[in-house]
């Protein structure tokens, strides 16, 4: 039986779950939370890392509030996160709140997307993209 870690977004709790559950919307084993809402987690130097950790892909969105293409890619990211929901782990970076991560990763533009798998960097791309190419862009990223 294969089994995929996450990471809970409320209490940051490592919860273990078997595959065939994935669908089922599970709970968080230590603060009850819904584990795959659908939702974006707020990516933080506390707890990236450990979001990282993870069996399922994790996309990660560098942005700024002030930056328009950022605020304008938003919804883009929010609806892609709920329609692969228990699939992939979306995560988003403020980097004026978190310039550490920023810094580590050498962001030079935002928004920058990254995907990871097992802790590794499998592709990055600079700039907000239209629904439909962040769609693609995304697919080919996550098969690598």
């Amino acid at each position: 039986m294969s089994t995929i870690n996450t990471r809970c977004p409320s209490c940051n709790g490592l919860n273990r779950l078997p595959a065939e559950r994935i669908t089922e919307s599970p709970n968080c084993g230590r603060c009850k939370a819904p584990l795959l809402d659908g939702q974006p987690v707020e990516g933080t130097v506390d707890n990236f890392s450990a979001l990282l950790n993870s069996s399922q892909p994790v996309v990660v969105d560098f942005w700024a509030t002030w930056c328009h293409p950022c605020v304008g890619f938003a919804p883009v990211f929010q609806q892609t996160a709920e329609e692969r929901k228990g699939q992939v782990r979306f995560v988003k970076i403020d980097t004026e709140q978190q310039q550490q991560l920023a810094a580590q990763f050498q962001i030079r533009s935002i928004p920058t997307i990254m995907v990871f798998k097992n802790g590794q960097r499998v592709d990055v791309i600079n700039g907000a993209l239209p629904k439909g190419q962040f769609d693609q862009w995304l697919e080919q990223a996550i098969s690598k």
